[in-house]
């Protein structure tokens, strides 16, 4: 699955997007982000406050509780604000 990070979420990983295989335990965007925050202080540093990080599946927001069956991309980014 290709994973994408934009904004200060991207700065804090290091990395723009990278593909990973995620363990059959992590079916929902909540333990998505629960099992990136497993790999390295800079995962769990950009997913401190997970509350406020925004997903798209396919370019579609989704909710912490939506399921990631059939996902080819999940992406993370900050709230944004209008102006």
């Amino acid at each position: 699955m290709k994973l994408v990070y934009f904004a200060w979420v991207r700065e804090r990983v290091g990395k723009t997007d990278e593909d990973v295989a995620l363990p059959e335990t992590v079916e929902t965007v909540s333990q998505l982000v629960g099992w990136l925050k497993t790999r390295g202080e800079e995962y769990e540093y950009a997913f401190e406050k997970e509350g406020i990080i925004r997903v798209a599946i396919d370019h579609v927001h989704a909710k912490p509780e939506e399921r990631l069956a059939g996902a080819r991309e999940i992406a993370f980014f900050p709230p944004m604000t209008g102006g």
